[in-house]
């Protein structure tokens, strides 16, 4: 990781703030804790101070490119260096006019940019290999990768503040998340012209306008809790999907191979690029973006007030969620699921301080089952390519129903 130089404090907007926000390095001990399987098993040292200091003042640091896009909408509407959502709308199309405001001109340059060390055959490998890990990545992502990232205090604060994740909306926000999840890996997803790859631009640009406005809205606390939106938390989101998940999958009895997740790690280190996370903190290799991880997990702050609220909006409303058949017993069996799969994901503790009720793990016994059928006795015959293919698109299918019912999800509209 990089080392950075030190300073005493930054300027946003009119307002001077700390370099390093008050949450980093508030509860080290408890993320030793939480982070000790992580070490023991890829091998990890501790970290120095330098990468925590890293860490802490990229809190403060924000997607300076989108940001500049951001700017320019926010010109007046007589402005001729305003962008207008349409025009971005249409440029993520593909159609960028010559005549296009310089701001708007410039951050497609930079997306379209693709760098020299993107392989799109080793993203399409990526890709296959996170299709085919099906019910499992959507398990990972949701209870390990979401669900656990609820355990420290900063981003699910402003989760809360935006009313993202909260009452009626919560599970589409959810299925908003997991459609641009299913677009990335689908095939030529992140080609130019994928609906992953313009998800992902359009992501980034949600992520500038979050920013935007909660850094001058008055509502977020930068000296608490850093930028909105900024690299060490967006560093760590991305984590979520590559090392994060792999490790999940293997919890859950998920064979994969080193070139399997050399595949996936390069398919989500073009992600993190196009979204705007910083370079030095891409990774190829799964054990480096692990070293990463555990600094940034020894940094985080306490659970706060946010975690348990979340957790709880989530698994309520797994009764909100489509059902094709006997409604009222599948709802039911499926909030039992997700709390039994959590128990054995986080664990006893974990599971208090995010204010969730306690269960038996025996959905890892069924994941187990069914995942040593699938992926260690079909999978090596003859038919194991198609029987896998089949698993993954039965996993979409199923995810996309439950969370919009019969409705086509209609996720990266822009509207002026």
């Amino acid at each position: 990781m990089t080392v950075e130089a030190a300073s005493h404090s930054t300027s946003v907007g009119e307002t001077e703030v700390p370099d390093i926000p008050r949450r980093h390095m508030t509860a080290p001990r408890r993320g030793k804790r939480l982070g000790r399987p992580l070490k023991i098993a890829m091998r990890l040292r501790t970290p120095t101070q330098d990468e925590f200091d890293a860490i802490g003042r990229r809190l403060m640091r924000r997607d300076e490119p989108a940001a500049a896009l951001v700017r320019a909408m926010r010109l007046p509407k007589d402005d001729p260096a305003r962008v207008s959502k349409r025009q971005f709308a249409t440029a993520l199309e593909g159609t960028v006019p010559a005549d296009a405001p310089p701001a708007l001109r410039e951050f497609f340059a930079l997306v379209e940019g693709t760098p020299d060390w993107v392989d799109p055959q080793l993203c399409e490998r990526g890709a296959q290999v996170y299709r085919r890990f099906g019910q499992n990545a959507n398990d990972v992502l949701l209870q390990l990768s979401l669900i656990g990232g609820y355990r420290f205090g900063g981003p699910p604060d402003l989760l809360v503040e935006t009313g993202g994740l909260t009452g009626n909306t919560a599970m589409r926000r959810l299925g908003e998340t997991q459609t641009w999840g299913i677009a990335v890996g689908d095939p030529g997803g992140m080609l130019r012209d994928g609906a992953g790859w313009r998800l992902t631009v359009h992501v980034r640009l949600m992520h500038a306008l979050v920013n935007d406005a909660f850094e001058r809205n008055g509502r977020w606390d930068i000296a608490e809790w850093g930028l909105p939106i900024n690299q060490a938390d967006l560093a760590a989101t991305l984590s979520l999907f590559s090392g994060t998940l792999l490790m999940g999958v293997r919890a859950l009895g998920v064979p994969v191979s080193r070139e399997e997740s050399r595949a996936l790690m390069h398919l989500w280190k073009y992600v993190g690029w196009l979204i705007g996370v910083d370079d030095d903190w891409l990774f190829d290799d799964e054990r480096a973006q692990h070293q990463l991880s555990y600094a940034i997990l020894l940094s985080q702050a306490e659970v706060s007030d946010a975690g348990p609220q979340l957790s709880r909006a989530i698994v309520d409303a797994q009764s909100q969620l489509h059902y094709r058949f006997a409604t009222p017993i599948a709802a039911r069996y499926t909030r039992l699921r997700l709390l039994s799969m959590l128990e054995g994901f986080l664990g006893p503790r974990s599971m208090r301080d995010l204010g969730l009720p306690q269960t038996l793990p025996w959905a890892f016994g069924l994941a187990w089952v069914r995942n040593t059928i699938a992926y260690r006795i079909v999978a090596p015959t003859r038919f194991g390519d198609r029987y896998l293919d089949l698993l993954a698109k039965r996993s979409r299918d199923r995810a996309r129903y439950r969370h919009f019912g019969k409705d086509a999800p209609d996720i990266g509209r822009l509207s002026d």
